[in-house]
């Protein structure tokens, strides 16, 4: 079985906050990087080329949840290290 990773490879949420457990392959089985709202049947649900647009919308999703800067800087500040960016 694949290993499931701590958080997602894409946008860096904690995949234990992640409602579906996972995205999905083409296949439709799990997928245990990515989590369900940035991977679904085998494709990221964004056209995001470069970190920087996945960490603007992921400030702005912490903005909406009510979060300060500090903290959306703290929980962005790793999205560039992920995985899905390093590439």
């Amino acid at each position: 079985m694949e290993k499931f990773d701590k958080f997602c490879q894409s946008c860096g949420m904690p995949m234990e906050k992640d409602p579906e457990n996972g995205g999905t392959n083409a296949d439709g089985t799990k997928n245990l990087k990515f989590c369900s709202y940035c991977y679904q049947m085998g494709a990221f649900k964004d056209s995001f080329t470069k970190s920087k647009e996945m960490v603007d919308l992921v400030k702005g999703k912490l903005k909406e949840m009510g979060y300060g800067p500090i903290k959306r800087w703290f929980y962005t500040s790793h999205i560039s290290q992920l995985e899905r960016w390093k590439r």
